[in-house]
Order: structure tokens, then C-alpha cells, then sequence
């Protein structure tokens, strides 16, 4: 009946094999006075040891035990017949409590120890401390740290305020997977150092950086390449050429890195729609399909390329390129059992059309302001002068977008409503130099009216303020509260 092989646990083998013993007298009772001859029947016969398969036999008084169970069980006589738990399961005799608090106290100081290593120092403890008593086994220590949950935990930089955060975090918050439900409603996105080194043009050696973009839901890569450095420039750069394969996505988990923090980076995928999240510090569990990415890339891609000598960064990226869209992409995915880039395109989807290439540019832009200097009409910005069109000139503050690996496309915009005003340049002082300039731009449309209908200067004769008011001092009928000093006399007379 039960054998090595069956499913369920060690207890339901027990039950089934006992009931399938004793079921048949539950199904036909013997006649009465020929119980006894049965039982002893079924004691001499050998039955199959529902663990090992060794041929086993049963007492009479066991079998009858078993038979009186069943027959008092009327709902469920098949778990009536399982193994009783012993009361004392879970528990270590042989570990007493001051050794517990010991071994205890050890494990939060030194969570990275194996059981080996805790093991042997509990037994130094006891070999020092006799009032501890005999030291305990390896296999008691195993036992009882296994039944605790005092497993072994790596944390990098355990000494760091953060390390020691994310520590208590684990130990008092549940590790769970998930998944996005939608299709491009969740990106990952990460740097990762490649295990060797590539060779530049002037021969010197680099360790390249490999940015991924996966789609949670999916799998699906959406863009990977290879970089000689992890800064911002490099992940826009990545993560622009992501965007425009697969759409926008909805949401992008990134760690706390440099490039994913930076100003163009968080401005770019607010003007996108893209909500933007951080893995929590020391917590690379929470990007865990990223992890797996990079050890396949580890694992088959550059295995692959071992036999390389002068790998080149042009070589890397070309190959990665075709191993990513080739196999990994059409590759049948242990963990949602069809390929990524069929779960990809048959899911339910939340992707938004991409803008085109400029449009990316103008979005991955940091954004600040700069006080104009009225004197020449320009703006310091990273330490370099730029001059504004002359009708922007009434404005004290102008709003600026720009990348700083990118000086040379700068555009001005409008800050109440975020559309670009125009694109703005460097100032050529060397240029200025000629001496030629051009005339001033309008500031409004109804300047150039103005300027048609205006009087000549000097001709505009007393301005009407001042009008209004000699006529209201002479109507007060007072003399000019002044005495005039003539040194000639308006008819010519002489000085008097």
C-alpha cells in the first residue's frame, strides 16, 4: 500500500498503512467470537513499512488498539490512526536554559556564525562556565536554532547605522515576493559590475557597468547595455532607449544610487508620468529579479565569452545585445512558464506611446532659476555666462532647463506653465567684439504700437500732471509765492 515513494507526510503513511490493515474488519465484522482469529491472522502477516518498504509485522494487541480507534471514530477513522505527536516535540532536553540565553545572546552578536561555529563556541562557554553544564550537541544546537529562527543572515557594512536598520527591519517585517499585474506597470532598473575587465583603445583596463530595465510582470528585458561609468548621463542615456522599445511604463524601482537620485533623472520621469521608488538601504531582496538578471548574465553570457582575450567595450555590448533579444527574451522562464517576451505581448498592458527622441531630451532636463544681469542681459549657470534674447530683458528671474553633462542645449521656459520659450547660448564675447549689435527685440506685440504713435522727444511739450497742477494753484487766485530777480528789464531800460 504505503511505500518510500508516496506523497504526504510520515504520519499519513502511518494512517493510511493502519487503516488499510484493519479496514477490511470495519467494512465486513467477523461473526461474533472470530475477532480474535482475524487479529492474529493480520499479526502473522507481513505488511510494507509505510517509510523504509521493509517488511514488517504488527502485535495482536496493536492491531486491536488500532480496530477499537477506527470503530469509535465515525467522521474521519483515517486520523485517528495517525502517529501521535510526542508532547516534548520542539523542545531540546538536553539544552537547558542558561545554556538557551547563552546561545541566544551569542546569535545577536554574531548573526553571520554558522551553526558549526555557534555550536563550538557554546562549548567553550560550558568547558569555562561549569554551571552551564555538559555542552550540548551539534546537532541539539542545529536543532534549536532551526527552531527559533535564528538563522544565518549576511549584511554588508553590519557596523553602519543603515546596515543596522534594514537589519531590525528583517527581522521584524515579512520577506514577500510579488508581481506586477500589468504589463510595463513596473520597471526594474539597476547598474551591475561586470566579474572582468575590458580593454580601451589606448590599452588600459576598465571594469565595464551593465544597466538593465526589466519589466516585472513579464521578465522581459527592455534594454541592457554596457558603460564605463554609473553616472546620470548613462542611465538617461540607458533608460531613454528602454522607453522607446517598449513604451512608458508606469512606475520604476531603482536603488539609492547616485545616477537614479540625480535632478534630470527625477525631473524627467515626473514630466513622463513616471512614478519613481527606491529599494529600501542594505535591501537588495526587494530587487530580487534583478539580482537573478545579473547572474544569468554572469552565468551563460559571459561564460560565453570567456575564451575572449581582448574583449572590447563595442564586442561586449554587441554580444549582450544579441544574447538579451536571442535567448533570455525567448527563453522559457522557469518562474511564469512561458517566455518573457510572450507574456510581454499577450498580458494585459498598461503602456503609453513614447515620445519621440527630442521630446526625451527636453524632459531629462534639471530645472532652476538665475537672476539676470540687466547690464549685458545674460545668466551664470555651472560657471558659464549665457545671453537671453533682448525681449526677455524686463525680467529679473529667468527659469532654465538643462543637463550638466550637456551645456549646449539650454532652453529657457516658462515657469507658470512649463513650456519652452526658446533655446538659449553660450556667450561669445570674442563675436561681441566686432561691435555690431542687433536692434532690440519687442517685449510685448503692442510695443511696436506704441513706438508708432509716440511723440518725438523734446516735443511732448509740460507733462499732464504738472498741467493739473498750475491750474489748480492759480485757481487759488495766489500770487506765485516767489519773488522774481530780473538783472535786465523785459523793455530794454536801464539797470535800476
Amino acid at each position: 500500500m504505503a511505500n518510500g515513494k508516496d506523497e504526504g507526510s510520515r504520519h499519513a503513511r502511518w494512517a493510511h498503512l493502519r487503516f488499510s490493515i484493519i479496514g477490511p474488519l470495519l467494512a465486513a465484522p467477523p461473526k461474533h467470537g472470530e475477532l480474535a482469529e482475524e487479529l492474529k491472522r493480520l499479526a502473522r502477516k507481513p505488511w510494507r513499512h509505510p517509510i523504509t518498504s521493509a517488511p514488517v509485522q504488527f502485535g495482536f494487541s496493536t492491531l486491536e488498539r488500532w480496530l477499537y480507534a477506527a470503530r469509535g471514530e465515525r467522521t474521519d477513522p483515517v486520523a485517528v490512526l495517525r502517529r501521535r505527536v510526542r508532547k516534548d516535540s520542539g523542545q531540546q532536553r538536553r539544552l537547558v536554559g542558561e545554556q538557551r540565553d547563552a546561545l541566544c545572546a551569542q546569535y545577536q552578536q554574531h548573526r553571520g556564525w554558522s551553526y558549526q561555529l555557534h555550536a563550538d563556541n557554546l562549548a567553550s562557554l560550558c568547558a569555562r562556565d561549569k554551571t552551564l553544564g555538559p555542552a550540548p550537541s551539534y546537532a541539539t544546537v542545529r536543532r534549536f536554532m532551526k527552531a527559533h529562527g535564528l538563522v544565518r543572515v549576511r549584511v554588508k557594512k553590519a557596523g553602519t547605522p543603515g546596515a543596522e536598520r534594514a537589519q531590525v527591519r528583517l527581522d521584524t517585517r515579512e520577506v514577500r515576493s510579488y508581481e506586477a499585474e500589468y504589463v510595463n506597470g513596473l520597471w526594474h532598473s539597476d547598474f551591475h559590475d561586470a566579474r572582468r575587465q575590458i580593454v580601451l583603445p589606448d590599452g588600459s583596463l576598465v571594469t565595464p557597468h551593465l544597466l538593465g530595465v526589466l519589466d516585472d510582470h513579464s521578465r522581459l528585458c527592455c534594454h541592457v547595455q554596457w558603460y564605463l561609468d554609473e553616472s546620470a548621463e548613462s542611465f538617461v542615456h540607458g533608460l531613454c532607449q528602454a522607453l522607446q522599445k517598449r513604451g512608458l511604463c508606469r512606475t520604476l524601482l531603482t536603488d539609492n544610487g547616485g545616477a537614479m537620485r540625480a535632478a534630470e533623472t527625477v525631473a524627467g520621469c515626473r514630466r513622463l508620468g513616471i512614478i519613481t521608488d527606491n529599494t529600501l538601504p542594505y535591501s537588495p531582496y526587494q530587487n530580487a529579479k534583478q539580482e537573478n538578471f545579473w547572474a544569468q548574465v554572469e552565468g551563460r553570457l559571459m561564460a560565453m565569452l570567456e575564451g575572449v582575450r581582448d574583449l572590447t567595450l563595442a564586442m561586449l555590448n554587441e554580444a549582450t545585445q544579441a544574447w538579451v533579444e536571442m535567448e533570455y527574451n525567448r527563453k522559457l522562464h522557469s518562474e511564469i512558464g512561458v517566455e518573457p517576451v510572450r507574456r510581454f505581448l499577450d498580458g494585459k498592458s498598461v503602456t503609453r506611446l513614447c515620445p519621440g527622441s527630442e521630446e526625451l531630451r527636453l524632459c531629462f532636463m534639471a530645472e532652476t532659476s538665475r537672476s539676470q544681469r540687466h547690464s549685458d542681459g545674460t545668466i551664470s549657470l555651472e560657471g558659464i555666462r549665457f545671453e537671453l534674447p533682448s525681449r526677455y530683458r524686463h525680467l529679473d528671474r529667468v527659469t532654465v532647463r538643462y543637463a550638466q553633462w550637456d551645456l549646449s542645449h539650454v532652453v529657457l521656459v516658462d515657469e507658470r506653465t512649463d513650456a519652452i520659450l526658446c533655446r538659449i547660448y553660450p556667450l561669445d564675447k570674442a563675436r561681441n567684439a566686432d561691435g555690431q549689435r542687433r536692434s532690440l527685440e519687442a517685449i510685448a506685440q503692442t510695443d511696436a504700437a506704441v513706438a508708432a504713435t509716440a511723440a518725438p522727444v523734446g516735443e511732448a511739450g509740460i507733462a499732464p500732471l504738472l498741467q493739473q497742477l498750475l491750474a489748480e494753484y492759480a485757481a487759488t487766485g495766489l500770487p506765485p509765492a516767489y519773488l522774481p530777480k530780473n538783472d535786465h528789464s523785459d523793455d530794454g531800460g536801464s539797470e535800476t
